[in-house]
């Protein structure tokens, strides 16, 4: 058979499938000739068609040199198909997924405020190794996230002295970011000042609002005036900077640090203990899990009519989900609906949206028939995020 023969035989040879890797396609070529011994010594010099059971018996030493190259060349191809191969993506597997330790040390994270501020401290706390974006308020640092000049974002949500921070809830509606984290960090209110002034020195005491609020004891006892700025960092920077003697701050102990102030006085707030709670927002949502501690917070809407508010919240009860938050919001879109569809009666009542944490992921059957059930009475519904919870102070 010459080679065309071979040539127009080879047309024919089915192709060979991932399935059959480990076969010899040499081999197929072979039965196809038969056996036959007009094959030329040109031809076997490529290796195209090694094996000693295709060619009746090589008696010549010039074909037995033939048959050895051949046979080196056939291992020398075996071994650069295996290191190919070695080279694909191997398969995903569920440990691929797996939450890894993150220490943050490339994740870029806005928070409101300047450096030292207790946002910051919740940022370094959940990711002690990120480098921190200073936004000047709440929105930009959601901005911030999605122009991609940072990874995530961290704002508090609510405190357990000064309750909810709604302009923050408001944000998340009015954003597309997902809720991937929670930090709770507690709260070190300080007494700072310029180095070499001592509290009967002072005149008066710059900090947030809600900063001088949780601290009004010890405030009105040095006989200060209270002065509020937009930020605690904030005021420790402005104190530092104008190199003021008679004013005092109340911040962090970082933010001492960071501006070369001195503490004169630590947890100087009324309440020993005070927890602020913060969310970790991202562009896109995590995977939920069921092999730690999960939160879900969602954001719905009702109908106005009798019970209804009690049949939206049964639906966690019935299946023993543990709801840690509810937080109503008025729409500002539609702050009021008239009760009647003539629209000639005088009743009206405020629109709210309801915004709920409830213990649970949404890896569990039991939280995705709760929403699903909620949905019968929701004339909106939207999933804020499910994440780890912070079990940690």
């Amino acid at each position: 058979m010459d080679l065309k023969s071979v040539a127009l035989l080879g047309n024919s040879i089915p192709k060979v499938g991932w399935g059959y890797l480990d076969s010899r396609p040499s081999g197929v070529a072979f039965n196809l000739l038969g056996g036959s011994q007009k094959v030329s010594k040109k031809w076997m010099s490529f290796g195209a068609l090694s094996g000693s059971s295709a060619c009746g018996g090589i008696r010549s030493l010039e074909d037995e040199e033939l048959q050895r190259l051949a046979d080196q060349r056939q291992q020398n191809v075996s071994k650069r198909s295996q290191k190919d191969l070695s080279l694909f993506p191997r398969p995903l597997t569920g440990s691929d997924f797996a939450v890894t330790p993150d220490d943050g040390s490339k994740t870029r994270i806005s928070f409101k405020g300047v450096l030292g501020s207790y946002s910051e401290d919740a940022a370094l706390k959940a990711y002690p190794k990120c480098e921190t974006v200073p936004c000047n308020e709440f929105e930009d640092a959601f901005k911030a996230v999605e122009l991609w000049l940072a990874e995530k974002a961290v704002l508090p949500i609510e405190n357990s002295s000064g309750g909810s921070i709604h302009r923050n809830y408001d944000l998340l509606l009015r954003h597309r970011l997902h809720i991937v984290g929670e930090v709770q960090l507690a709260i070190n209110l300080c007494l700072l000042a310029l180095p070499g002034t001592r509290k009967e020195h002072l005149k008066r005491v710059l900090s947030h609002p809600q900063a001088l609020e949780l601290s009004d004891n010890f405030l009105s006892k040095l006989g200060v005036v209270q002065e509020n700025v937009d930020d605690s960092a904030g005021a420790a920077q402005y104190v530092a900077s104008k190199g003021l003697r008679d004013a005092g701050v109340v911040a962090s102990a970082r933010a001492a640090e960071i501006y070369g102030l001195n503490i004169l006085a630590e947890r100087i707030q009324d309440e020993s203990d005070i927890i602020s709670r913060y969310l970790v927002l991202a562009r896109d949502p995590i995977i939920p899990r069921t092999d730690k501690p999960f939160r879900t917070s969602i954001v719905f809407t009702l109908e106005e009519g009798p019970g209804i508010l009690f049949k939206a919240l049964a639906v966690f009860a019935l299946r023993d989900i543990n709801l840690t938050k509810i937080e109503s919001r008025p729409q500002r879109n539609r702050p009021l609906r008239v009760v009647d569809d003539s629209n000639t009666g005088s009743a009206k009542y405020f629109d709210y949206l309801f915004y709920i944490d409830f213990e649970a992921s949404m890896a569990e059957p039991r939280a995705q028939n709760a929403l699903g059930h909620l949905q019968e009475f929701a004339t909106f519904l939207r999933v804020l995020g499910c994440y780890p919870m912070d079990t940690t102070l």
